[in-house]
């Protein structure tokens, strides 16, 4: 291969990493992130991406605050907008404490959800959360949700150790 293909594939790959499909192909294993949203003056190409959203730009940061290592558990309900569903996800102790914090200090912001590689939905943050529940109120397939019994046990289910999907 010349030096002019690996160049190429080495920023193919930068560009697609930065977007959740690092570590296994897109729609492989449930994969969840949520991103904080980061002033505009802050933002670069580098640690932000933007969004539209109501006919506003919005910057979120590349680097999630939540990811599923932080999460124990979930479960699926019907979102209301057609065959769509959408999550409940269970934290762990540590990021139970940091999505408090992060609601506590970041009032006003948006945390936007990315799964399999794509952006579903996004909340504002607008009180403290101190449950150490995280939500996905839309966009998730009935596939997704199925990948997400592979990769985690429902919230309340006996069986807690169910092991990753290969």
């Amino acid at each position: 291969m010349n030096v002019r293909n690996v160049a190429l594939a080495a920023l193919f790959t930068l560009a697609v990493a930065p977007h959740g499909r690092a570590g296994g192909k897109a729609g492989e294993i449930g994969m969840v992130t949520f991103h904080l949203e980061t002033e505009e003056a802050v933002a670069t190409k580098k640690n932000s991406f933007s969004q539209m959203d109501d006919g506003k730009q919005r910057f979120f940061l590349r680097t999630p605050e939540i990811t599923m290592k932080d999460m124990v558990a979930f479960s699926p309900f019907p979102s209301g907008t057609g065959d769509a569903y959408g999550l409940v996800f269970q934290l762990r102790d540590s990021a139970k404490r940091r999505l408090n914090v992060l609601s506590l200090t970041c009032q006003g912001k948006y945390l936007l959800a990315q799964a399999n590689g794509r952006f579903v939905d996004g909340v504002l943050i607008d009180k403290p959360v101190d449950d150490g529940m995280i939500v996905i109120w839309k966009g998730i397939t009935t596939e997704e949700v199925k990948l997400f019994d592979k990769t985690l046990p429902r919230i309340g289910a006996k069986d807690k150790k169910k092991k990753k999907a290969k």
